[in-house]
């Protein structure tokens, strides 16, 4: 009997001691890849480069016709014909909308005639004033019914010729908003009348901006129409006058419109093309990192690489004497205009250094990096620097 408690108490004392030494060497290897250096992490990088920059104004605006009006009625009166197409082009001069005018065309002959008949009677008057067989006083009262019957005329005339709607410039005419038989009073809109040949974009700018701002000078626009279309204009105007509440100046470009593709009213995102193109270092704006502290980037250099500690089983899994050791530096930068993706950086980097652009998140200050395939899309170039 003791000799089997014996032997039980062995057998329980080798498990034992087998767990207790997969336990150890399970512990052992822990602290092993602890020791171990860390693998490298992955991350995309771009050489900072410097590049002609043209700095530009952005602005908002609104696009506007060249000419365009509301055409309405001067007086009141009942539509007797429409005379246009809602939509189509018309040309200066030609006819709207008329309005019925027989009353003022009756009343016109009317004093057509009296004016006939005063004309006669003055004339008669002149050749017996030498005779002395009228009276001075006679004469003068026929010469003024003759202007009076006259004026009358003209005035009839002018208001007949209201009865006619014209169109004052060639443009593209409106949405009819009204019809045949219609009684309108004066001022009731008839339709809107604009030349789209040529279009103004009106925007402002900032007082301090008002320096660099001269007439002839390139704008660059685009619309929510034409994504991705852009549209070259040029200033024409500045307002003499600073707006009190806004300190902004008003600014006015114009573009050719020979399509018609653009119309009034639309909204416009613009920027205005200064003369100067200097050359400055640039980066995708991805390299970059918005802290409290500042805007930073992450620059790949070479570093040493750590020693193994002694009794380390890592030697598999050190880094290649032939293969640089990489880290990252942050560093810290004064950021410029940002445009495209891209952002110019006016201190802290210089061209040439390696910058992170993709796995800023997973790294720290001197943390070992590898160079990874880049699979971040490339910036397509400045469409302004191949235009020069």
């Amino acid at each position: 009997m003791l000799r089997r408690m014996l032997l039980m108490l062995g057998a329980v004392i080798v498990v034992v001691l087998i767990l207790a030494a997969l336990k150890f060497n399970s512990i052992y290897s822990q602290i092993q890849q602890f020791k171990a250096p860390k693998p490298p992490i992955n991350v995309e990088v771009v050489t900072s480069s410097k590049q002609p920059w043209q700095s530009r104004l952005p602005a908002i605006g609104t696009l506007s016709a060249s000419q365009g009006i509301d055409l309405s009625v001067e007086i009141a009166g009942t539509i007797s014909d429409v005379q246009f197409r809602s939509g189509e082009k018309v040309r200066q001069g030609q006819p709207i909308v008329l309005l019925d005018s027989e009353i003022e065309q009756a009343s016109l002959a009317a004093a057509e005639a009296d004016l006939h008949l005063a004309k006669v009677e003055f004339q008669r008057a002149r050749s017996l004033i030498d005779g002395q067989a009228i009276s001075r006083s006679e004469f003068d009262r026929l010469n003024a019914q003759s202007q009076k019957a006259a004026a009358t005329v003209a005035q009839l005339k002018a208001s007949l010729a209201k009865k006619r709607i014209l169109a004052p410039f060639s443009g593209t005419i409106g949405i009819r908003q009204v019809d045949v038989g219609d009684f309108v009073a004066a001022g009731t809109p008839i339709a809107t009348l604009q030349d789209l040949s040529t279009l103004f974009v009106d925007f402002y700018l900032a007082e301090q901006q008002v320096p660099l701002l001269a007439i002839g000078q390139a704008v660059r626009i685009q619309v929510a129409a034409f994504p991705g279309e852009q549209f070259e204009a040029r200033i024409v105007a500045l307002n003499p006058k600073v707006e009190v509440t806004t300190r902004n100046v008003q600014v006015r470009a114009e573009l050719d419109n020979p399509d018609e593709r653009l119309l009034p009213g639309m909204f416009a995102d613009l920027q205005v093309l200064l003369p100067s193109e200097v050359l400055r270092v640039v980066v995708p704006e991805t390299a970059l990192t918005y802290t409290l502290y500042g805007n930073s980037v992450l620059v790949v250099k070479a570093g040493e690489a750590p020693r193994p500690e002694e009794g380390a089983e890592d030697a598999t899994e050190a880094p290649e004497r032939d293969e640089p050791y990489l880290v990252v530096e942050r560093r810290f930068v004064e950021t410029g205009e940002r445009r495209d993706g891209r952002v110019v950086i006016l201190e802290g980097l210089e061209p040439g250094e390696q910058v992170v652009i993709a796995g800023q998140l997973k790294l720290d200050n001197g943390a070992h990096v590898a160079i990874a395939e880049q699979r971040t899309l490339e910036l397509e170039p400045d469409s302004a620097s191949e235009d020069r």
